[in-house]
């Protein structure tokens, strides 16, 4: 997302996702090139995963030349995916890694997770932040990982999140088939429903049905639910959902 947030800071260099090549062309020559950062799955860009391959493609080639590997983690981490970490899938590690979000459980909370690499580079009292490491929010860090493993929760966000997309597939069948319905992707809990037009509508719609859902990228419905969820609450979700996607794509008010 850059509408809004200009001017943007300058000396970075973006390129296509999943494009190894783009990568190396852009980067080819350029002696100014530190790191690489990334989100593992864009979460406001739609739900778009970095595939498994390429993920281990741009971490040789930051071994190679010696670049730090940055991974945004604060949406699709904390266990979302049904991995603590999104970029596990891909068997990497990462050299910083921001979190957020999921960490707290809801109280607002960051974090800047730094490997040997690049942890020595911020000393004490280099950097600070008015609220950083207050008791509340680093409680409720401590006992969000706490709960995380001791119930389990990567292992039910793995089971509920396969239920859900499989039901989605299941009831959109024929809009996936036609084509109004282009895709339904995502990993674990943070799945994504890229239609033909424009769903914003569909936030109020849903609200009104006791269902809450986000839009992102103007044609993506963003499903980004708790961890706890069970495989009867994602058949509500999906019971609620698709009559009104359906309603939309038809065109009725």
């Amino acid at each position: 997302m850059q509408a809004g947030f200009g001017p943007l800071v300058e000396g970075f260099i973006r390129v296509p996702l999943n494009d190894m090549s783009a990568l190396r062309n852009a980067v080819e020559g350029n002696p100014n090139v530190v790191a690489v950062f990334f989100e593992a799955i864009q979460g406001e860009g739609g739900i778009h995963a970095m595939h498994i391959d390429y993920l281990q493609q741009v971490r040789a080639l930051c071994n190679q030349r010696d670049w730090l590997l940055m991974i945004d983690e604060v949406q699709c981490g904390m266990g979302r995916t049904g991995k603590w970490f999104a970029h596990q899938w891909a068997g990497i590690q990462c050299d910083v890694m921001p979190l957020a979000k999921g960490l707290g459980s809801g109280v607002p909370i960051g974090a800047v997770v730094a490997g040997p690499k690049a942890a020595h580079l911020f000393q004490p009292g280099n950097h600070g932040t008015t609220f950083g490491g207050n008791p509340l929010a680093m409680r409720a860090g401590v006992e969000t990982l706490r709960i995380i493993e001791e119930d389990d929760l990567l292992a039910n966000v793995a089971l509920v999140g396969t239920h859900l997309r499989a039901a989605l597939a299941r009831e959109l069948a024929a809009e996936l088939a036609s084509g109004a319905v282009r895709e339904i992707r995502g990993q674990g809990l943070m799945i994504g429903i890229e239609l033909t037009e424009p769903c914003a509508a569909l936030v109020g719609r849903c609200a009104d049905n006791g269902l809450l859902i986000s839009v992102t990228a103007d044609t993506v419905i963003r499903l980004l639910p708790p961890l706890i969820m069970t495989t009867l609450e994602a058949d509500e979700v999906v019971a609620i959902l698709c009559p009104l996607v359906k309603t939309l794509l038809a065109g009725t008010p």
